[in-house]
């Protein structure tokens, strides 16, 4: 099952988003934003960022 991002209001009144994979556990967090739209956006720049996103292992 795809993953899901959910944009939600903290207790400050910040708007944030959180990814979800499949199985429910949050795998990501964002900041904090003034308004929701701006959060939508992290979520989509996430997206995008992700899409061809390589892996780099800095413990060697």
């Amino acid at each position: 099952m795809a993953g899901t991002f959910e944009v939600y209001q903290d207790k400050a009144g910040k708007f944030r988003f959180r990814l979800k994979a499949g199985n429910g556990q949050v795998v990501a967090v964002g900041e904090d934003y003034e308004s929701k739209s701006n959060a939508i956006k992290g979520c989509e720049a996430v997206q995008r960022a992700a899409e061809d996103a390589k892996v780099v292992d800095l413990t060697e």
